[in-house]
């Protein structure tokens, strides 16, 4: 039970201890020495003696744990967590030694182990980066050839999830609604058809031609099912003419191969962390009040398999129905001209909360950003269940509830920059957001918190800091 709880705690644990057991000491010595004297007439004395001697010895551990605290249990928690993020996340910030100057040789011996192993590490970084400029060229060489081929390509998982989709798929897609990997196909497209396609395609192993409708019946493609051999899944190729494709158009790929294989579906609290999708979001707003001011921008990114998936965001300006104070536009530079003809919050809201469908939505001080949405969501005909984490939290089981964990923070700590235009900005910073999630995702798993359920645990810990919204 105690090593579920942070060594802050269980150190002031340790200091409660110490005091009960001083005053329960001190008091039986001074009943032992009542009893000793007989005279009942001294027992106001003895009394008034054990409430100094009680009061004392409080004041003098509180005084002690005070000191143990500031200068020894949050130095080693401010230097674990520094370890982990140089560790885990990629950081390269020095080990803070001034802080934990009374540490004696621990934090020159960490330092010291931390620059050898970062020494070996940019070794292992430049094969790295020079694999990843490779394949980028692969990447790059693939497109390049795709384009000459008129056709839309969205390649499935056997369970119908979108593993990779090139970007005149993704024109077919945004049709019915925002392209998103590893969200089904059957959010798209009718499930009849699909279904009996890819038992004929399982059966005979050859090519299927299907004709396939949209979620909403209101558009009809002619489509080709094709095996991938050995691997498991499907390629689907629209036909050019019913998908309205453009031959010159450009192709970028966005996909993720390990999708093939990711877990089966099941509760949230069980998954795996590298197996969720999440959603990274921001919103703009008039004002600070969730009850009374509105919405004017949204920004979100996706996070799929410990990425950022490019190309796969949302940005997108809304009409709050009322004047956008000068001060908030001084802000995040969003004015009225500029919401004029977007979409209000009931069109915008069911946007974002298509985007976020299936996926663990995440913000830095969720309460705030949800209050907004979950005011609308009459207007907006949806239900906001959403499993969600905070940022705010993650940074605090991290790097120690003490410390600060304002996003500017957070960002310094794991050396993530935000442009300067961007800041304030929805989109600049869900995509600030996303990246510190990134750089945490490890740092959790190498706590030992490997699942959904485990992080949300631990964030709990430090529910005084925000409003749980799970």
């Amino acid at each position: 039970m105690l090593t579920r709880l942070s060594l802050r705690i269980r150190i002031f644990l340790f200091f409660c201890l110490l005091a009960l057991g001083g005053v329960a000491v001190s008091s039986l010595a001074l009943w032992i020495s009542y009893r000793r004297a007989a005279d009942p007439a001294l027992a106001n004395a003895f009394i008034f003696a054990e409430i100094l001697m009680a009061f004392g010895m409080v004041g003098l551990i509180v005084g002690v744990w005070l000191l143990f605290d500031d200068n020894v249990a949050k130095p080693i928690e401010r230097l674990s967590a520094q370890l982990r993020a140089r560790a885990h996340a990629g950081v390269s910030t020095d080990v803070d030694m001034q802080a934990a100057r009374y540490l004696g040789d621990l934090a020159p011996a960490a330092a010291g182990l931390a620059d050898q192993l970062s020494g070996k590490t940019m070794d292992v970084a430049e094969a790295v980066a020079a694999e990843t400029a490779h394949l980028a060229a692969e990447k790059q060489r693939l497109t390049a050839l795709l384009t000459e081929i008129p056709v839309a390509m969205v390649l499935a998982s056997p369970t119908h999830k979108i593993v990779l989709y090139d970007g005149q798929a993704a024109g077919v897609l945004a049709q019915i609604a925002h392209p998103r990997l590893n969200s089904s196909l059957f959010e798209y497209l009718q499930p009849a058809a699909l279904q009996e396609a890819y038992e004929k395609l399982s059966k005979t192993g050859l090519e299927v031609t299907c004709t396939l409708t949209s979620i909403d019946g209101a558009q009809t493609y002619s489509a080709r099912m094709k095996p991938l051999g050995d691997a498991p899944g499907y390629l689907l190729i629209f036909d050019d003419s019913a998908a309205n494709i453009e031959p010159e158009a450009a192709r970028p790929l966005v996909y993720d191969f390990d999708l093939l294989n990711s877990a089966a579906g099941g509760q949230f609290e069980t998954l795996a962390l590298q197996d969720l999708c999440f959603v990274v979001f921001d919103t703009e707003t008039t004002g600070l009040l969730p009850h009374k001011d509105e919405i004017v921008q949204i920004g979100a990114v996706r996070v799929v398999n410990g990425r950022i998936v490019e190309g796969e965001k949302l940005d997108m300006l809304v009409n709050p129905g009322m004047p956008i104070p000068p001060a908030s536009t001084k802000v995040h530079k969003v004015s009225d001209r500029m919401v004029e003809g977007a979409p209000d919050i009931a069109d915008a809201g069911r946007t974002f909360h298509q985007f976020a469908r299936d996926a663990v939505i995440v913000a830095h001080n969720a309460p705030f950003d949800m209050a907004f949405l979950r005011r609308h969501a009459k207007r907006m005909d949806v239900e906001w269940g959403h499993p969600i984490l905070d940022t705010v939290l993650l940074s605090a089981v991290l790097f120690g509830a003490s410390d600060k964990h304002t996003l500017d923070a957070l960002c310094d700590r794991l050396e993530i920059t935000i442009p300067h235009e961007l800041r304030h900005t929805a989109l600049g910073d869900a995509v600030a957001t996303a990246q510190a999630l990134v750089k945490m995702l490890p740092m959790l798993q190498a706590r030992g918190m490997t699942t959904f359920g485990a992080v949300i645990e631990a964030t709990r810990q430090h529910g005084r800091l925000l409003e749980d919204l799970n």
